[in-house]
């Protein structure tokens, strides 16, 4: 009789540090977050930053003083148990009590007060960071409170860029372009077997209550697309009259697409040269190479559909991501262990769009799957819901009131995404009507009987 390892999930070196070092980690990672908070603000005027580019977003001079409301709330007075700075402001940047279309005609702190809030309570915090304990409390227990709040702003950074996107003008906000693809001839799937793996964690010290704790799923037999679907291939779905052909549609995605008349992916446009998008405020050609943005939910179910596959649920795109069938270890990226480089993924706006098929093959995970991390959030088929054992923390309006069918989930991260707010097992929702945040797909489909093992 053969011994079969046991399932494991990947130790995080993060536990091992001493106090000294994890506050300097989450000072590192505060100020990384404030630099891009304060280039989206800054590479624009104050009309702009007050203005709204869509009833879908806020205004971003709204997300800066939320940025630092959270910070205050969170940072200063719980964790250092300071007397509050701004209470009278606390509901003005409260997310639930406003919803984004109200939140211009708010007595909103204008631009400069804005910034020096934001920067008075920084003060603030990096002080409390200085003193505050980390252990004790599951709250400070290895920085997570100051994980939490950097991931809190980085997650509106992106939320800031995807304003940028909405926004007309001429573009205020540049960045090289990402790299060409460095991988050979890709296969166009990877076989995934059959078994358990470790899904979620219970190691990772800034992983947010709806990852955890880890648990055994067992996942069946499926191929998944080695990299996310192409532009190049969705001109193919579009050209096969794939936005007209109602029986690739779900009665919800058909009834959303005839009301809104969608015929493209966002800031598409058909030009007799081809098709052309805009990208913050560039109007381009459409690359064929570089992975489909700005599609919803039910475009890219419909595309599933007519590619004759399906989308992959949440539990064979993490076990595709994370499992190494050789230690049978859920990695914590695809890649292994250590944090995202340069040479792993596109992230943390370090481009301002998806990167071509094929771009970051260190980044590729054991079993073979390409850009599973950055480049675009992927969308599956799984509502968002807790995961068994499920425990919110610190807050129910973090995870907990959204469960349920009306958001699916969406993994892996964008090219806007900061390493800092995703992970392998990093999830993200959202309503399936959505199409301004960065978000494509990659398809699946079942393995043929002879194929389960």
């Amino acid at each position: 009789m053969t011994d079969v390892s046991p399932l494991t999930e990947a130790p995080n070196p993060v536990r091992e540090l001493s106090d000294e070092a994890l506050r300097s980690r989450a000072a590192g990672a505060l100020e990384r977050a404030r630099a891009r908070s304060t280039a989206l603000t800054a590479a624009v005027d104050d009309d702009d930053l007050v203005r709204q580019h869509s009833k879908l977003m806020s205004p971003l001079v709204w997300d800066l003083a939320h940025i630092g409301s959270q910070e205050e709330l969170w940072l200063v007075r719980d964790v250092g148990g300071r007397e509050p700075l701004r209470p009278d402001i606390d509901d003005l940047y409260d997310a639930f009590q406003h919803p984004r279309a109200s939140r211009p005609s708010l007595p909103l702190l204008g631009p400069a007060e804005a910034r020096a809030y934001v920067a008075e309570v920084r003060a603030k915090a990096f002080d409390v960071l200085e003193r505050a304990p980390m252990t004790g409390r599951p709250l400070t227990e290895a920085g997570f409170a100051f994980g939490m709040i950097t991931q809190h702003e980085q997650q509106h950074d992106e939320t800031m860029l995807a304003t940028h996107q909405l926004r007309k003008g001429d573009p205020v906000l540049h960045a090289p372009a990402p790299p060409a693809a460095r991988s050979g001839p890709l296969p166009g799937e990877v076989f995934v077997p059959a078994g358990p793996f470790v899904m979620g964690t219970s190691l990772e010290p800034w992983a947010l209550d709806n990852e955890r704790p880890a648990h055994e799923v067992e996942v069946d037999a499926f191929h998944l697309d080695t990299v996310p679907v192409t532009n190049g291939a969705y001109v193919e779905f579009l050209e096969d009259g794939g936005y007209d052909r109602r029986e690739l549609w779900s009665a919800a995605g058909w009834a959303y697409r005839t009301e809104h008349d969608i015929t493209a992916p966002r800031f598409w446009r058909r030009e007799p040269d081809g098709w052309w998008r805009v990208r913050f405020g560039v109007h381009e050609p459409v690359p064929a190479d570089q992975p489909v943005v700005h599609v919803s939910y039910y475009e890219a179910e419909a595309y599933a559909a007519w590619a004759g596959k399906r989308l992959p649920t949440e539990a064979e795109w993490e076990k595709a991501a994370r499992f190494d069938p050789a230690t049978r270890e859920s990695r914590r990226y695809p890649w292994g262990n250590d944090d995202p480089t340069p040479e792993h993924a596109n992230l943390g706006q370090r481009h301002l769009s998806p990167a071509p098929a094929g771009a970051y093959p260190k980044g590729a995970s054991a079993l073979g799957v390409h850009q599973l991390i950055g480049d675009v959030w992927e969308w599956t088929s799984t509502d968002f819901a807790g995961y068994p054992g499920f425990r919110a923390f610190p807050y129910r309006e973090y995870s907990e009131v959204f469960f349920g069918p009306e958001y699916k989930v969406l993994r892996g991260g964008s090219f806007g995404t900061d390493a800092a707010a995703v992970r392998g097992t990093f999830r993200n929702w959202d309503y399936p009507i959505r199409r301004q945040i960065f978000a494509g797909f990659r398809c699946a489909r079942d393995a043929a009987p002879g194929e389960r093992a």
